[in-house]
C-alpha cells in the first residue's frame, strides 16, 4: 500500500503525463529495447515504429496515476494487460527491467528539477505495487493453464497439420500438438500466443482462435500483411513444420445472454467472431452477422458463413464491400458501413454487440451504435495490438 506522500506525488505528475506521456514512454522503450535484448521478442517492432505501443503505455501510465487512490476504477485495463502478458509469456524476471528503465526515463525526460528523488521514490513504490498486482494475477493464470485438462505451462510445440487459403490475403493454419496430447478448451473470442524464429530472431505474436474449441486442434487465420515479419513467415511455412504456442488467453469473450447477438467485423477482424458464431448457434438466440471487406477477393469465410445461415434460421448475415465487383459474390451494400446500414440490419436496439476490425472502422461502429441507442454496457470490442481510444 502506498503512503499518502507517495500518492500525492504521483497525482502531482498527472498534468505532466497528460502533456508529455508519449515522449516519456517512447524514451522508455528506446532505453529498454536497446539495452535489454532479452525482452525484444515480447514487443512487436511494427507497433513501436507506428507509435501505437508507446501511446498505449502512456495512456496506461496516465490512467494508473489518475486512479492511484482507487485502483478499482481502472476497470478492464488490468485484465487486458494481464491477458496480453500471459499470451506472450511475460514473467516475473521481466518486471525489474521494465521498472528500472521506466524510472530512468522519468528522470531523463522530466529532468532532475521535476523528477526529484522524492518523485522517483514515489514512482518506484507505485511501480512495485502495480508489478505485484500483475505478477500475482499472471501467475494465477499460468497455474490455471498448467492444471487444466490438456493445458500446459510455457511453450508447447505444435505441427502445422493443414494450411487452407481463405481469401487472397488470409490463410488458416490448423495446429496439432506435436506430442499428440489433448488440448485445453478456450472461450470463443480468445487468442493464442505464438513463438517463431525468423531469420535467427525470436518473435512472438498473438492470433485469435478462429474456430470453436474442439480439444484436438487449434485454428488461427492469418492475414499476410505487406512487410509483416511474422505473417509473411507463417504464410511461407509448409504443412508439417513446427511452431511453439502459449496457452489461450483473452477477455474479449462471448458472454452468456439470451438477447439477440450482433457480430460486426472488418477485414481479418472476422477471426474471433467466427468462434463466437459457432458457439452462439448452439443456443436459440437470434444472430446477425455483419462483415465488411474491401472486395469479394479478400472476403474470407463467406462460404462457411453462408452455409451456416442456410442451416440455421436464427442466423442472418449481411456483407458490405468497399469496392463492388462483377461476379456471383455480391455484397448487400457497397461503400463503408454506415449508420443507415446498421439501423436496417440490427433486429432491435436491446442487443449484445461484439465488433473488431481496423481502428477507424471500430471508431465508426462505436459512434454509430451509440447514435442508434444500443446500450453502451452491451457493446464489446477488442484491439489487435495495443489498446487505444476509440474517439
Amino acid at each position: 500500500m502506498l503512503c499518502a506522500e507517495h500518492r500525492a506525488l504521483i497525482k502531482a505528475t498527472v498534468p505532466l503525463l497528460e502533456s508529455g506521456g508519449e515522449a516519456l514512454t517512447t524514451h522508455f522503450y528506446n532505453i529498454m529495447l536497446s539495452e535489454y535484448p532479452e525482452v525484444r521478442p515480447l514487443f512487436n517492432q511494427a507497433h513501436q515504429a507506428s507509435g501505437d505501443q508507446p501511446r498505449a503505455l502512456a495512456n496506461g501510465v496516465l490512467m494508473y496515476a489518475r486512479h492511484i487512490d482507487r485502483l478499482e476504477a481502472l476497470g478492464d485495463l488490468v485484465g487486458q494487460i494481464v491477458n496480453k502478458h500471459v499470451a506472450l509469456q511475460v514473467l516475473p524476471e521481466h518486471y525489474p527491467i521494465v521498472g528500472s528503465c521506466l524510472l530512468r526515463a522519468i528522470r531523463e525526460v522530466l529532468g532532475a528539477e521535476i523528477a526529484t528523488d522524492a518523485v522517483i521514490d514515489a514512482w518506484g513504490a507505485a511501480y512495485q505495487q502495480l508489478a505485484g498486482i500483475l505478477i500475482g494475477a499472471e501467475q494465477a493464470r499460468y497455474d490455471a493453464a498448467a492444471q487444466a485438462p490438456g493445458g500446459w505451462r510455457g511453450a508447447r510445440r505444435f505441427v502445422i497439420a493443414r494450411k487452407v487459403p481463405e481469401s487472397a490475403e488470409i490463410t488458416s493454419f490448423y495446429l496439432q500438438a506435436e506430442d499428440g496430447g489433448p488440448l485445453m478448451d478456450y472461450l470463443p473470442g480468445q487468442y493464442i500466443g505464438l513463438r517463431l524464429q525468423v531469420d535467427g530472431q525470436e518473435v512472438r505474436r498473438n492470433y485469435s482462435l478462429s474456430a470453436a474449441s474442439n480439444g484436438r486442434s487449434y485454428r488461427i487465420s492469418v492475414k499476410r500483411e505487406a512487410g509483416g515479419l511474422v505473417s509473411n513467415a507463417l504464410h511461407g511455412m509448409a504443412e508439417g513444420e513446427v511452431v511453439e504456442l502459449f496457452a489461450p488467453a483473452g477477455q474479449f469473450t462471448l458472454e452468456p445472454s439470451d438477447k439477440p447477438l450482433v457480430l460486426i467485423s472488418g477485414g481479418v477482424g472476422i477471426t474471433p467472431t467466427l468462434a463466437m458464431l459457432e458457439s452462439a448457434l448452439e443456443q436459440s438466440r437470434p444472430i446477425r452477422f455483419i462483415h465488411c471487406a474491401r472486395n469479394a477477393e479478400v472476403h474470407a469465410f463467406r462460404e462457411q458463413v453462408d452455409a451456416l445461415s442456410a442451416e440455421h434460421a436464427q442466423l442472418e448475415r449481411f456483407y458490405c464491400y468497399e469496392q463492388d465487383q462483377a461476379g456471383e459474390r455480391r455484397p448487400d451494400a457497397v461503400g463503408l458501413l454506415s449508420e443507415a446500414h446498421l439501423a436496417e440490419w440490427l433486429p432491435e436496439r436491446d442487443v449484445d454487440v461484439y465488433f473488431l476490425g481496423p481502428r477507424p472502422f471500430m471508431a465508426a461502429v462505436k459512434r454509430q451504435l451509440q447514435s442508434l441507442g444500443v446500450p453502451p454496457a452491451q457493446v464489446r470490442y477488442e484491439f489487435f495490438g495495443p489498446a487505444a481510444a476509440l474517439e
